[in-house]
């Protein structure tokens, strides 16, 4: 009569154990990575926004600052010209291709005072931050937009 080892009729199922264990991780990675993906793809558009939101606020700032100028169309000009390059400057880590625009018009509370726009612009489909996952690009945004504005007093320019 043969004699059986304690544990010789266990094998066989740790085997099939060490299979579902495989089988149960290939099914389960890709969830687990799409979770992991959307959280720094998204993480890294809130930083981006938060970025392009604090830099049109500081290019508005900008025009807040004494520009010498002989006229106040000069001054006002000078002002509105120096808020781009310190907002672009606040965006640098978004590879320079933030776009940035001012405008300039009466504001429309008061039509004595003249209000200055800032607005930057990111194209977000063309320079995404994160290489794209096809499923998931269909819920990220193509632009990323913000802009601030401020009221210049045109007796106060020179």
């Amino acid at each position: 009569m043969k004699r059986c080892r304690p544990f010789e009729h266990h094998a066989p199922r740790t085997r099939r154990a060490r299979g579902n264990t495989a089988v149960e991780f290939a099914l389960l990675f890709p969830l687990f990575f799409m979770v992991l993906y959307g959280i720094v793809t998204f993480s890294l558009i809130f930083v981006a926004q938060q970025t392009l939101t604090l830099a049109a606020e500081e290019g508005a700032r900008a025009t807040l600052k004494y520009q010498p100028a002989k006229t106040d169309a000069e001054a006002l000009t000078a002002r509105v010209n120096a808020a781009c390059p310190v907002a672009n400057g606040l965006t640098n880590w978004l590879a320079d291709v933030a776009d940035c625009t001012t405008t300039t018009g009466n504001c429309s509370y008061d039509a004595t005072m003249t209000c200055v726009t800032v607005t930057l612009t990111y194209d977000y489909a063309s320079n995404p931050l994160v290489p794209e996952v096809p499923l998931l690009n269909a819920v990220l945004p193509t632009q990323l937009t913000s802009s601030a504005m401020i009221q210049l007093n045109p007796g106060y320019l020179l």
